[in-house]
């Protein structure tokens, strides 16, 4: 093998390498990861928007309805299996009645957003439809589902990250509420 086909081999064998790391990389992020970096919007105003309602619903969404009270902004679609696994979590949230939850739904099909949620459950007070994902992208959402939880003066109280479990509801997100809830008083 003469020197420029080693060259070659030993260039590809690191592209290849480094290819992996930086793919492997959100898979082993954490939240305080981002954070770190500044990724996470934690403390900042919800972007300004205003989006029409997914349909089949009769309120949309924007960033004036995010204020004067805690609530969770979820972002979702019908595509997401994630979002399916979550789900049954946001409908028992949703009945416990502690914050209002909203949904943006994030790049979906109107009719694909409509039947999901008329068949699965709406546990949504309003519910955006973000057809081309912009709203998204002014949230920094990195991938969804994601949860927000907002304080009553519309700043990102906190980030989760992926599809929540009884876990992150119990341990991290109602305490939150409960605290964002008594400084208000």
């Amino acid at each position: 093998m003469n020197a420029g086909k080693r060259l070659g081999s030993r260039l590809l064998a690191s592209l290849l390498i480094a290819v992996s790391i930086v793919a492997a990389i959100p898979s082993v992020a954490t939240a305080q990861d981002f954070l770190t970096l500044g990724l996470l919007p934690i403390g900042q105003p919800v972007p300004t928007f205003q989006l029409p309602p997914v349909r089949g619903r009769r309120l949309g969404l924007s960033d004036r309805d995010l204020r004067g009270e805690v609530s969770l902004v979820n972002l979702f679609a019908s595509w997401c299996g994630p979002c399916r696994e979550e789900h049954p979590l946001l409908m028992a949230l949703a009945r416990r009645g502690v914050a209002p939850i909203h949904g943006l739904n994030f790049r979906d099909k109107p009719a694909a957003a409509e039947r999901w949620l008329d068949r699965l459950g709406d546990p949504y007070t309003r519910t955006g439809a973000d057809l081309d994902g912009r709203v998204g992208g002014e949230w920094m959402v990195r991938g969804i589902p994601e949860t927000f939880v907002v304080d009553r003066r519309g700043r990102i109280a906190y980030v989760h990250l992926g599809a929540l479990d009884e876990t992150a509801i119990e341990q991290t997100i109602m305490p939150l509420i409960a605290r964002l809830n008594a400084a208000a008083r």
